[in-house]
């Protein structure tokens, strides 16, 4: 794809929705995106500022590669400005550490030492160094191993049709359904996280949800109902949706951490409009996958451990029915 187009004496990114339109030498919202004259420069290519190994289940996909290990990465900055941010010591900065250099093939060469089936684009928004986790992904791809973003969904409608072949799965942050909390709290838009969700699901890439459940602002029993029947009405009843515990972090420090009887009621809120797979993250809830065709524990988890899981080729092996999902 084009990561830009020009307009006049202007560069317009064209990796996320905000399409920022760039003087020579200025930096998009992101800050890490730059127009240096005759294209645009992803500044943290390479660079990275976290790298880790996790289960998969920690991304959260739940629905893709269980009980695998997934080679986690991310850089610096973000399109978001989310109080709430847990990563926010390096997604709200683009300083950038240029001693930890990583190569496409040195990223691609860890993950198979190892043994890790996939590779997570995380911590920060990956959709910033897009050509970067591209790159990575494409040649993983030569290898068998997956790749998994972790995203606020704000993508431009040309990195979501350039997901198809080289982007596997991805978990889209879900985090209110107030348009005006979103542009004036988070950023972005709701209506264009929306549109990305079903562009997601349209392209057949694996989308989960995750929503955040933050106290007094996207807490109430109408919210989260407004979110259920979007996902049951637009991506579908076996869409897997994560209802996520809040703890105070960067900003909001003086909110309470979300209670076992909010994630529960947004839980009975998913399950009464017919949702098959929810789950309740952060949490000392037990996650398991039943069969939506005859009630079968599938999968069981607490926290990021699979305790169990007797799906057969993805299937049910009581009743055969086949689960939503990526599975071995």
């Amino acid at each position: 794809m084009n990561y830009f187009t020009k307009q006049k004496d202007r560069l317009v990114c064209n990796i996320c929705s905000y399409y920022c339109k760039l003087k020579e030498n200025q930096t998009g919202i992101c800050g890490v995106n730059k127009n240096i004259g005759e294209k645009i420069e992803c500044l943290v290519y390479g660079y990275i500022s976290a790298l880790n190994i996790d289960p998969i289940e920690k991304k959260p996909p739940y629905h893709f590669l269980p009980s695998s290990k997934s080679l986690s990465l991310g850089t610096v900055g973000c399109n978001f400005r989310c109080s709430f941010c847990q990563n926010w010591q390096i997604s709200q900065t683009n300083n950038i550490n240029k001693n930890n250099y990583f190569s496409p093939k040195d990223i691609v060469n860890i993950a198979i030492q190892k043994e890790c089936e996939s590779i997570s684009y995380t911590y920060n928004e990956p959709t910033i160094f897009y050509p970067y986790a591209k790159d990575i992904a494409v040649l993983a791809k030569e290898f068998g191993i997956k790749s998994v973003f972790v995203s606020n969904g704000f993508e431009s409608k040309e990195v979501i049709e350039d997901f198809k072949g080289v982007i596997d799965a991805i978990n889209v942050d879900l985090k209110s359904f107030d348009e005006k909390y979103y542009k004036k709290s988070l950023g972005g838009d709701l209506n264009i996280v929306c549109d990305n969700l079903i562009r997601l699901k349209k392209n057949d890439i694996h989308t989960e949800i995750t929503t955040l459940i933050v106290p007094t602002k996207n807490d109430s029993a109408q919210e989260l109902e407004k979110i259920v029947k979007f996902i049951k009405e637009n991506l579908g009843v076996d869409t897997p949706w994560h209802i996520s515990a809040f703890h105070p972090d960067y900003k909001e420090l003086d909110i309470n951490r979300t209670s076992n009887e909010s994630l529960q009621m947004a839980f009975d809120i998913a399950k009464s409009y017919g949702l098959n797979y929810v789950y309740r993250g952060n949490s000392n809830f037990r996650n398991e996958t039943f069969c939506k065709n005859c009630g079968e524990v599938l999968i069981s988890r607490e926290y990021f451990n699979v305790l169990e899981n007797s799906l057969k080729n993805g299937c049910c092996p009581k009743c055969d029915t086949k689960i939503y999902g990526v599975f071995k």
